[in-house]
């Protein structure tokens, strides 16, 4: 079995969006999250995290001990009791489990959901599982430039229309032959970008991993699944989403040369992770220069990687590249 990870990990992705809604924000219409102040385009920490549990989800099969707790259309509380079953017996009464019970029903559930171990989650909901504070934290990604969020329209060929009274696929015929055909077309909306290049990043906490048992096998699939997250997401409402490679991984190592303070070092960090975002990747806006409309018009003249600017007792990874230094 894997080993849990011993060291802190920042980690910083580009992905971009052409002709799609990235993610589309249910308080406006479904149209593509922005920023009003600066008109950068957002996207949530739970889209992130949605699909990196889809390609878990069909990469590993949904199966124990990588099976997704959070799935779509589904109650929360069947795998809880399910936990309380499997390591005990589900609570009884007005009283509720006791910390014991809680405990090995939260350690069950770690064990055997890759989710619960990565991004942790709140299992009091039912039948009392806990709380797990997750090892792998994402920010909301922020796009580089402003983006141009459109509304167009859209004709569908068809009408799904309700007809009082219809008892059979008869009944629905007959409604049809009836209506002039313009009347069996319906206008739609469409929202999109034409293109935007946003920016994600990402928190590990190696003590964190102790507590869920986040190990280095768990840490590859996490990057596999960054990496692959929008090859297996398309839809017509996405456009065409990609990761760009490489992501960017910093590894805190330690300094010193007492092993045993080293290893204290690498788990608590060397170094703030925004010096690391910031200091390291260095990306050039637009601005008024005009709009971006692909990726060849960033990379490689916008974004640059000071190798430089690496602080001592921190380890710069490129994945997918070095996938095994990790």
């Amino acid at each position: 079995m894997s080993t849990v990870i011993s060291n802190r990990y920042e980690f910083l992705f580009l992905f971009d969006c052409e002709n799609g809604n990235p993610n589309g924000d249910p308080d406006a219409g479904n149209s593509p999250r922005i920023d009003p102040q600066d008109m950068r385009g957002l996207v949530s920490d739970v889209a992130i995290k949605r699909r990196i549990r889809n390609y878990v989800q069909a990469a590993r099969g949904n199966k124990m001990p990588n099976a997704i707790f959070v799935e779509h259309a589904s109650n929360l509380n069947t795998e809880i009791t399910r936990a309380h079953e499997k390591t005990g017996g589900v609570p009884q009464g007005d009283k509720g489990a006791n910390k014991d019970q809680v405990e090995k029903a939260r350690r069950w559930m770690c064990e055997n959901f890759y989710d619960v171990r990565t991004f942790g989650a709140v299992m009091s909901t039912g039948p009392n599982a806990g709380q797990v504070r997750g090892p792998v934290q994402i920010a909301f990604a922020r796009s580089i430039d402003a983006i141009l969020p459109l509304d167009l329209s859209i004709t569908r060929m068809a009408v799904a229309e309700e007809i009082k009274g219809a008892k059979g696929a008869a009944d629905y015929e007959k409604w049809e032959a009836e209506q002039p055909e313009d009347k069996l077309r319906t206008m739609g909306r469409k929202s999109l970008i034409p293109y935007g290049l946003f920016v994600g990043k990402g928190f590990i906490s190696a003590h964190l991993a102790q507590q869920t048992g986040f190990s280095k096998d768990d840490l590859k699939l996490l990057f596999e699944a960054v990496l692959n997250m929008y090859e297996h997401d398309r839809s017509a409402s996405k456009g065409v989403m990609t990761v760009r490679q490489p992501i960017y991984v910093f590894k805190h190592v330690g300094t010193d040369s007492d092993p045993e303070q080293r290893t204290r070092q690498a788990m608590l960090g060397c170094c703030p992770a925004q010096v690391l975002f910031e200091d390291v990747v260095k990306i050039t806006q637009f601005g008024t220069d005009g709009a971006p409309r692909r990726w060849s018009d960033y990379w490689p003249g916008r974004i640059e990687i000071v190798r430089d600017n690496v602080p001592n007792g921190v380890e710069l990874l490129e994945l997918p590249r070095d996938m095994g230094k990790l």
